[in-house]
């Protein structure tokens, strides 16, 4: 009779089939992305809903903070922000930095001002030279029908002055940044920086 010359493998090691033990597998990341995806998606429901404990500092409750969304939703609604919407155009090409502080900034400015707004950052991708006015028209064209009036704003320019205007302009074209609060242009024809014009205006010299 013949006998095979290869051994028996022995199994040194036991093996576990447990999730946790062993290699980590792509299977187990996967699934362990799932569950904090889910986890994270929860906390921010609860969040926005108001349905996690307050915490309570003093004996005094902090009243809940609505999500941005709510917020969003409830000043549109509220009689007090006013009839008009504003269409923020900012010709943009490679100035990241600003950018980053130019939006949240306008954002939080406008909302104290109570002005409906949207934002569109028009950039530019080619090399050529800045064309800051076909830029405008395409922000105009994507405005949409929901905005009455359009703001042509620098990314470089804040509004500092509490007391400046971005209000609807009823008696016609509003230069913010006129020549002489502008930091570094100040001739008389200069119409640049921040200019606020109806869509209807705009309408009429396009």
């Amino acid at each position: 009779m013949m006998y095979s010359s290869r051994r028996k493998p022995v199994l040194y090691f036991k093996e576990d089939r447990r999730f946790w033990s062993g290699k980590c597998t792509v299977y187990k990341l996967f699934g362990l992305c799932v569950v904090l995806v889910l986890v994270s998606l929860l906390w921010l429901q609860l969040s926005c809903t108001g349905d996690m404990t307050r915490v309570v500092v003093d004996d005094g409750r902090i009243p809940h903070q609505p999500c941005p969304l709510e917020r969003q939703a409830s000043a549109a609604d509220d009689p007090s922000w006013g009839p008009h919407k504003l269409a923020l155009l900012i010709p943009f090409r490679e100035r990241f930095e600003e950018l980053l502080v130019f939006v949240p900034f306008m954002h939080t400015f406008l909302n104290n001002k109570k002005i409906l707004h949207k934002i569109f950052v028009i950039n530019q991708m080619d090399h050529y030279r800045f064309n800051r006015a076909s830029l405008i028209n395409v922000g105009y064209t994507e405005s949409g029908n929901d905005t009455d009036y359009i703001a042509m704003h620098d990314v470089d320019l804040l509004p500092l002055n509490e007391a400046l205007d971005y209000g609807f302009p009823e008696e016609g074209p509003f230069h913010v940044a006129s020549p002489e609060l502008h930091p570094l242009y100040h001739y008389k024809t200069y119409v640049g920086g921040i200019l606020l014009l109806t869509k209807q205006h705009y309408h009429m010299v396009g």
